[in-house]
């Protein structure tokens, strides 16, 4: 078993490690609640910012789910508050960042994760449904940005959460569409807010097996998925987690505009190389 082998999907296999690097940190994180018994992108993120010391507004429109993923960080020893809101509305997510400031004393870190969909192909949905789509995986990320642009501090962070399905060639999916407009919003706001010192920065998930995976697809999709990267190995939201982490922190200080691809490798779109049979010495060419 590896150090990244999954004993407690919920918990964080590289957990204990190192100094709390977020003490001080007053976080937002969107659809962090967390339901049934994977990890969610959010729900990850927000217990790795709460572990290294930063208080986190747990957002979810489920007050369940919130709740759940608020109950584990308190009891991992950390500060963490529900809020319940609908981040495909405005004036709601206007009212949650108010709420989350009230509750933490300000704010300097957030996270738009919010994300919903499924594979219907681009023209198999109605306007209704494209329009939907639009709202939950595009629309809340610039809501939630717009209301916190004005109150962030210089230093702050900002990270959006998308898709390496962006890349795709097709068949397009409305899911696809709205996450390719995630990634431009992250390097139009990282060019508008970079004067005031707030970065903005992208994460595009790969083929990780976790609560969204699994709730729009068969058990029987996870070998195929973990095939098609270069490392031949399952990613889960611990590894987005980990990646939306470092640039979210002060390590990351001088990145912004960027967007990085968590995905086990591009094996899809770039043939392997040769196999290496044996270790060439200096002045000696390979075998």
């Amino acid at each position: 078993m590896t150090a990244i082998d999954l004993i407690d999907p919920l918990s964080d296999p590289l957990g204990g490690v190192g100094e709390q690097k977020m003490l001080g940190r007053r976080a937002l994180v969107t659809g962090a609640g967390q339901n049934g018994d994977l990890p969610g992108v959010g729900y990850s993120i927000a217990l790795l910012l709460a572990s290294h010391g930063a208080g986190v507004a747990v957002l979810d429109r489920s007050a369940e789910a919130a709740q759940r993923t608020v109950d584990r960080i308190v009891a991992d020893g950390g500060e963490a508050f529900a809020v319940v809101a609908d981040a495909t509305d405005d004036l709601a997510c206007e009212r949650a960042v108010a709420e989350a400031v009230q509750a933490l004393g300000g704010l300097d870190t957030v996270v738009n994760n919010v994300a919903s969909g499924d594979r219907a192909g681009i023209f198999d949905v109605t306007p209704e449904r494209f329009e939907q789509l639009i709202q939950i995986n595009l629309m809340s990320a610039w809501y939630v940005t717009r209301h916190v642009a004005p109150i962030l501090p210089r230093g702050s962070s900002i990270l959006n959460i998308s898709s390496v399905g962006v890349s795709s060639r097709g068949p397009g999916m409305p899911y696809c569409v709205a996450k390719a407009g995630v990634e431009n919003l992250t390097q139009g706001s990282a060019t508008t807010l970079g004067p005031q010192g707030i970065r903005v920065n992208c994460i595009e998930v790969g083929g990780i097996w976790g609560s969204f995976a699994a709730a729009n697809m068969d058990e029987s999709m996870r070998e195929p998925r973990r095939m098609a990267t270069t490392l031949k190995t399952e990613g889960s939201a611990w590894d987005i987690a980990h990646a939306a982490f470092f640039l979210l922190s002060d390590a990351a200080r001088w990145i912004t505009g960027q967007i990085l691809a968590v995905d086990g490798g591009p094996a899809a779109y770039y043939p392997p190389g040769p196999p290496i049979t044996s270790v060439a010495k200096s002045g000696q060419a390979p075998a």
